[in-house]
This record gives structure tokens, C-alpha cells and sequence, in this order.
């Protein structure tokens, strides 16, 4: 799925266009029981309610592509009978009305989810009756031809409310709030089928994930059966060490300052495409051929990737350059710059030792104060 997708399915969470049939879900206290099922007719609950329940399905679906937002594929073993995804393929058959599916759904989960205290599992079923689209783009309501049918799954935690004191209306007087136990936004959750393409995708499903760097690595690997991919920060570990590694002694300030830009442009270019921007394996070794890599360190590169990402796993260009900045770091000094003017920045050997310089012009401040910068005709000597 790719944004715009993915923003056509979270504009179903209003009031105007709610199309849930039903909802569903369990409380699971501290110690993994589940204390209570909910089963409801969505659009029968008072509207106050709807509301914040529209509040955490949309933010099942929010955060980045490629970090907080992760497309998985099934694997062919993962779709045989009895697997998690012809159970999913069950329910979301049955609308969420089969009350023994509902309780398989929720003792196989829990076996697979690393969450401490109280939480609270949530089931949808929706429809989507998914408008055609003429060739300006424009959306033809009266011209679908498809409806997506789907399920989406939350895991929130429920925590106390924090102590405090609260006005009474009704005695007028000020005391101790009663302590309520409170849902918050979800920590992770699911997609299921996939909406590629606008249309249904019954291999795969979008995962969700609060923190971009600690998926739920038991839910995608032993409930889901999916392959574990690579969070965000283990992305940039990984590309790093195959620049340090695959350029060896070539591994100088000019080299990756050339491939920061490199990259930098190609986000600026890509940022209109709904499709976040990726890099190939093939694509990483061209990087870095270009950038000073030589044969033998070559030679060694796709053992290396293959090692670190996988062999065919893509590498979320934006999860390994900050295209908002240029970094230099020390053991004693941080310096930041725009990538724009990265050039601004070289690198001398003075006295035998390697420095960074930094041209002073324009106006200069130091702890928010202006200083001058005029070099004389003999110090410019």
C-alpha cells in the first residue's frame, strides 16, 4: 500500500463515510487473562463514542511508510488451512459474528503479543465500496465495481488515569478524582487484506507500529508467520556499515558527503510519489561504485547485504539519510549544516593534522551573539 492508499481507507473513519459493520474486542489484564469480550453493531453506539473509537482507527494508520507503516507479504506456507490467515480470511467472511472464530483470534494472539499491564484488543469489519476513478483522476461513485471488505486490529493499553484533585459540581467542593482506568492510542495493530493497487490484496496486510524501531517481532514471525523486517534504525545501521565496509580506505568525508547528496536529491525528487523511495541491493552496489568502491571491496558486498538486510530486502532511502541536515561528528564537537551547503564544509591538513574548515561569512554569532569576522590584509597573509 502506499499513502494515498492508505489515506483513502483512513478517510473511512468519520462519521460521514463509516461503513463498520461491526466491532469488536477483549480486555486482557496485567497477568494475560481476558476479562471481558465486546460485541457490537458499530453504528448502534452512542455518536460520542464512535468518535473515539474513529480516534484510534485512524491512528492505527498513521505515522510513516517504511517505519511506523510496514507492507507484509504471506508467505505460500503461511496460507494453508488452519494458518492465521485463512483464520483472518474466516472472519472477515463471517463479519465478525462467529463468536468461536472470535475466541480463536484472540487465545492465538495473545500467545504471540509482548505487551506489559492492562490492554485492550480491538476487532473491526468494514466495507468499502470503492469508487472508480475517470481519467482526470476524479473519483465516479456511481461507477464501482469492487468492495473491499476488510478487518483491522488494534492492541491499545489501558492504563490508570494519574492521581489529581477534581471540582465536584454537585457538592461544590474540591476532592480526590476517582481513578479511571483509561484507553490509550495503540501500540500496533493490522491491516488485513492489503488495499494495493485499490483493490483487494488477500496476501498481504499493513502493519502498524507505534515505535518504528520495536515491532512486535512474535506477533509478525510466530502469529502472523511473515518475515521480520528491518526497523528503521536497523536499516541505517545496516547501510552504514556497508558504506564503511564496501569503500574501506575510500571511506573519506568527500565520499559520503557525495553520497549523502546523492541521496538527498533523489528524496527531494521522489517526494510528490506516493511510493516511498527504496533501495535496491543492485541499487546500493551502484552507490557505491560510483563513490569510490573498488573491485575487491566490492567482491565482498552482496555476501554482506544479503547477511545484514536479506537478499531481496529494499532499504527505505529515508530511514537512511536525514534529508533535513548534514552532521559531522567528533568525540568533542557536533557540527550541524543544511545539506544544501554541505560544500561549504572541507577538509585541510594544517600543521600535519586533518581539520574541517567552515567559511565565517555573512553574519556569524556565538551563543546568540554577533561578532565580527573582518580579516585584515596582513592576517589574510
Amino acid at each position: 500500500m502506499n499513502k494515498k492508499e492508505i489515506s483513502e481507507i483512513k478517510k473511512q473513519f468519520t462519521q460521514e463515510h463509516c461503513a463498520i459493520t461491526r466491532i469488536c474486542g477483549c480486555y486482557v489484564d496485567g497477568e494475560g487473562e481476558r476479562k471481558a469480550d465486546m460485541k457490537e453493531a458499530f453504528l448502534s453506539l452512542p455518536e460520542e463514542e464512535m468518535f473515539k473509537y474513529f480516534e484510534i482507527l485512524r491512528k492505527n494508520l498513521s505515522g510513516t511508510l517504511g517505519k511506523n507503516l510496514i507492507n507484509l507479504e504471506f508467505p505460500l506456507a503461511a496460507e494453508n488451512e488452519g494458518s492465521t490467515h485463512d483464520l483472518l480470511l474466516r472472519l472477515r467472511e463471517s463479519a465478525l459474528t462467529d463468536d468461536i472464530l472470535l475466541d480463536t483470534f484472540y487465545d492465538k494472539l495473545l500467545e504471540s503479543l509482548d505487551m506489559e499491564g492492562n490492554f485492550l484488543i480491538l476487532l473491526i469489519h468494514s466495507v468499502y465500496d470503492i469508487p472508480g476513478k475517470s481519467t482526470d483522476g476524479s473519483e465516479m461513485f456511481d461507477a464501482s465495481d469492487e468492495v473491499y471488505s476488510y478487518l483491522l486490529c488494534t492492541v491499545c493499553p489501558v492504563k490508570l488515569a494519574k492521581p489529581g484533585l477534581c471540582y465536584n459540581a454537585e457538592a461544590g467542593v474540591i476532592q480526590n478524582r476517582v481513578r479511571d482506568w483509561l484507553v490509550e492510542m495503540p501500540v500496533t495493530g493490522f491491516l488485513f487484506p492489503a488495499f494495493q493497487d485499490r483493490s483487494t490484496d488477500i496476501h498481504s496486510l499493513l502493519l502498524y507500529s507505534k515505535d518504528a524501531n520495536l515491532f512486535q517481532n512474535r506477533l509478525i514471525e510466530e502469529f502472523l508467520r511473515c518475515t521480520l523486517p528491518l526497523a528503521a534504525d536497523s536499516q541505517k545501521e545496516t547501510f552504514n556499515a556497508l558504506v564503511e565496509e564496501t569503500l574501506g580506505d575510500a571511506c573519506d568525508f568527500e565520499a559520503v558527503r557525495a553520497i549523502h547528496e546523492q541521496l538527498a536529491e533523489r528524496l527531494e525528487e521522489n517526494k510528490e510519489n506516493p511510493e516511498p523511495l527504496t533501495l535496491s541491493k543492485s541499487e546500493v552496489r551502484s552507490l557505491l561504485s560510483e563513490n569510490g568502491a573498488d573491485e575487491e571491496g566490492l567482491s565482498h558486498f552482496e555476501t554482506r547485504y544479503e547477511e545484514a538486510a536479506g537478499s531481496d530486502a529494499p532499504i527505505l532511502a529515508s530511514n537512511v539519510v536525514n534529508s533535513r541536515k548534514f552532521e559531522i561528528r567528533t568525540p568533542d564537537v557536533v557540527v550541524q549544516v543544511k545539506p544544501e551547503q554541505a560544500a561549504l564544509v572541507e577538509t585541510r591538513i594544517l600543521d600535519g593534522r586533518p581539520f574541517l574548515v567552515i567559511p565565517m561569512e555573512g553574519q556569524v554569532e556565538v551563543n546568540g551573539i554577533c561578532i565580527h569576522t573582518d580579516v585584515t590584509a596582513e592576517e589574510a597573509r
